[in-house]
């Protein structure tokens, strides 16, 4: 279904911002470690649809770094990690209390955070295969539990106002390192602006 009727997927939009996300995190992983994300996740169709996920992409990787302090969120990623049970059933868990009261863009943003930061766990503890679940299982809660959610409130392209605000949120207490980042996102926040106008006319 086209968000907004401008040609856009939400479906797709997400999957690609997840497989996104996913990757961005594993960057500093040795390549040989992490196995190719491609083929199980769909590619976006538009360079309005790229620039769309690569916005959103940073003001995840914004958000991410200041929940990176929250212990809480640190320990149930590790649990996924480390349990020996069914790692899916874990990775339900979490997602679940990601949005346990209720879903907004901000807790969207969290839950594609921490299964880029479940994909590095996997790869450290040496199971690289399991990145590719992390993948699928996001995408398929993603498809379950948020997409209608997405579309019910705008589609992605309504996500940039609330996402923005929630990135800078963390500016308060942003290290001097992470002001390139502020600027990408202002840059970022410019260029979402102008492709939401440019949609609507």
């Amino acid at each position: 279904m086209a968000c907004g009727g401008n040609g856009m997927s939400d479906e797709r939009i997400g999957e690609a911002l997840i497989k996104e996300v996913i990757e961005e995190e594993l960057k500093d992983v040795p390549s040989e470690d992490v196995p190719p994300l491609t083929p199980l996740a769909v590619e976006v169709q538009t360079e309005q649809e790229q620039k769309v996920v690569s916005q959103l992409s940073k003001m995840v990787r914004i958000i991410g770094d200041r929940v990176q302090g929250d212990t809480e969120l640190q320990d149930a990623i590790d649990g996924v990690a480390q349990c020996s049970g069914s790692k899916w059933d874990r990775f339900m868990e979490v997602a679940h209390q990601v949005i346990e009261h209720g879903i907004t863009w901000e807790k969207i943003a969290v839950l594609f955070y921490v299964a880029g930061r479940l994909a590095v766990r996997m790869v450290e503890a040496h199971l690289p295969q399991s990145v590719r679940e992390i993948l699928m299982w996001t995408v398929d809660f993603f498809k379950n539990n948020l997409l209608s959610w997405i579309r019910e409130h705008g589609g992605w392209i309504n996500s940039f106002s609330e996402l923005a605000m929630a990135s800078m949120q963390s500016i308060s207490f942003m290290s001097s390192q992470r002001v390139s980042l502020v600027i990408i996102f202002i840059a970022g926040l410019a260029l979402g602006s102008f492709i939401t106008w440019k949609l609507t006319r």
